[in-house]
């Protein structure tokens, strides 16, 4: 739908004839009910839609189709696959050698123009048409979609058991084989980080993860559902006959000049089975810590334990927070020709050359313990471990990094003064924590701000009072006084926030960042562990030796403009 800006701008620029009171009216029940005002308006046929979205197109320079007496052709209709329809409004009615006609109810949605261009490799040509109009194309979609899948309609049979012979021909079909190449393509041109393909009682569902957050992008017909699940499988080198235990799989695809993995999990649910699948872009290269987020101040606290010879590296938040791609960060810088690294890891995220990865199975006894140990007969002088996960891990890494070794780990924790009472509950020796950690960061993954759409606002003395003592910090001016140049003393503060445009999908939101929390442990902190202090006495400690909070770190990259307040609530909430 028109968004509630362009559409004001609309009834505006072209005399729309309609009551002003009774747009107000409309405008406030928007409000209110967090609708579109489009949709209160037709509602309450106080509009025409036709009129509405010709005057649209004249708005956005484009031109006016109707679909509702076109004849499409199915090749032509063919061109953008259903599910992909579905999800961003779109239709393709006509075609030539260069171009594809499409039309549309949002031709400033330059993603999707951009991912047709690519997908067909034909010219869009944008045309805008009105809700009801594509509705009807839509259907047609639907239509099609049903009429080739029944041939692959699959039936449970007895006790829930299908024929692996009738799956396998399901998985073969032409239709299928497009919809989950469609949506594999889809979610990685998204960039989506996880796809959800869920079973319900009349339909499937499949959900993106996008920066964090998942996102409902198109439904299916529950027809299809084994055709995609004996799809997976078959790609994943999964049993097909087995629908009652968990499955793990795994599968590469190509995508232009790209190579992408997919890190398979299959789930029996009350409706089937569900699939996630973990996007791994293989030939990515890791990040260096600014494109992390890492202020200056906590950059230069990382690399000078980087540079030492031996102890502990850990990063801790909870899942989901990106610890990974900061250990693979600092991997990555660390990984020269004149080191040996190497990891175990569960399960292993990226390839990296030069690092020698191992995968734990606890199956055949091969744990995070027993693979550490493995690797200590190794010759390295850097070892990642994945995840600190109980008290033998922790403490053969502890003394791994206490015999002149560079250890990287995770651990759960919610912040970084509370790693040490927690390494200290799994029965380590306090004064081994003391002597062996290095430097301990804790961290969560923000959505930055939309570049497109950014817009500011101010906070006034009172309101700047009132954010410091929800964030539990000092007086913010001595804040980013003290973390950002030229900051000056005034009597309001800017932040900014993102509006919703296309570019975002309409979430205000663009990739994301990170927050930190960078402990060093100096003499006094060495002092403290061995006293067993608590994690509160450590963190005043360290707060008054120069450590921000993660809230802190969020409202220094709020105030330059990289994520909003609210994110930096959402992303901290636990």
């Amino acid at each position: 739908m028109l968004s509630n800006k362009n559409l004001k701008e609309i009834i505006k620029k072209y005399k729309v004839a309609i009551d002003p009171q009774e747009l107000k009216m409309a405008e406030s029940t928007s409000t209110q009910q967090s609708k579109p005002l489009e949709e209160i308006l037709m509602h309450k046929e106080l509009i025409d839609e036709e009129e509405i979205y010709k005057n649209a197109a004249d708005f956005f320079d484009v031109k006016y189709v109707e679909l509702k007496n076109k004849e499409i052709k199915k090749d032509v209709l063919d061109l953008i696959p259903a599910p992909l329809a579905g999800a961003h409004q779109v239709v393709a009615f006509d075609k030539d050698k260069e171009h594809i006609k499409i039309a549309m109810l949002d031709p400033t949605d330059i993603q999707t123009v951009e991912f047709l261009r690519r997908k067909t490799g034909l010219e869009p040509r944008v045309f805008i048409t009105s809700p009801t109009d594509l509705k009807n194309s839509l259907r047609k979609y639907h239509a099609e979609l049903e009429n080739d899948l029944n041939l692959t309609v699959v039936t449970d049979g007895e006790n829930g058991q299908v024929d692996t012979k009738t799956l396998k021909k399901a998985a073969e079909e032409l239709p299928v084989i497009n919809i989950v190449n469609s949506v594999l393509e889809h979610a990685v041109y998204e960039g989506a980080s996880d796809i959800h393909i869920e079973p319900a009682e009349k339909e499937v569902d499949i959900r993106y993860r996008i920066d964090g957050i998942l996102k409902q992008v198109m439904t299916l017909p529950k027809t299809i559902q084994h055709g995609i699940l004996a799809r997976i499988k078959i790609l994943s080198n999964l049993k097909l006959d087995e629908h009652m235990i968990p499955q793990d799989g795994r599968f590469k695809i190509q995508l232009q000049d790209e190579k992408v993995a997919f890190r398979v999990s299959i789930l029996p649910v009350y409706d089937g089975e569900k699939i996630v699948m973990r996007i791994l872009h293989e030939g990515a290269k890791p990040l260096t810590l600014e494109q992390l987020g890492f202020l200056d101040s906590a950059k230069e606290k990382v690399e000078t334990a980087m540079k030492k010879p031996h102890g502990m590296i850990l990063v801790t938040g909870p899942t989901g927070s990106g610890k990974t791609t900061t250990l693979y960060s600092v991997l990555g810088i660390l990984n020269q020709p004149g080191v040996n690294i190497s990891t175990v890891e569960d399960p292993i995220e990226y390839r990296m050359a030069g690092v020698n990865q191992s995968q734990i199975n606890p199956k055949v006894g091969f744990t995070f313990a027993s693979g550490l140990r493995s690797l200590l007969r190794q010759d390295p002088n850097i070892i990642m471990v994945g995840e600190i996960r109980d008290k033998e891990t922790a403490e053969i890494a502890v003394h791994a990094a206490m015999t002149g070794h560079l250890v990287l780990s995770t651990l759960h924790t919610n912040d970084a003064p509370t790693t040490l009472p927690r390494l200290s509950d799994m029965g380590v020796p306090p004064f081994l924590i003391a002597y062996t950690a290095n430097i301990i960061v804790a961290q969560r993954l923000a959505r930055k701000i939309c570049p497109h759409c950014k817009k500011e606002y101010k906070l006034d003395a009172s309101a700047i009072k009132e954010l410091a003592k929800v964030f539990d910090t000092e007086k913010l001016e001595e804040l980013f006084k003290k973390n950002i140049k030229d900051a000056k003393n005034t009597d309001t503060v800017t932040f900014y926030q993102g509006e919703g445009c296309s570019r975002c999908g309409k979430t205000g939101s663009k990739g994301r960042v990170g927050i930190y929390e960078v402990m060093e442990i100096d003499e006094g902190l060495i002092k403290m562990i061995n006293q067993q202090a608590d994690a509160n006495q450590i963190k005043e400690y360290a707060r008054k030796n120069g450590m921000n909070t993660i809230l802190e770190d969020g409202l220094i990259k709020a105030k330059l403009g990289l994520i909003s307040i609210s994110e930096i609530i959402r992303a901290t909430k636990d």
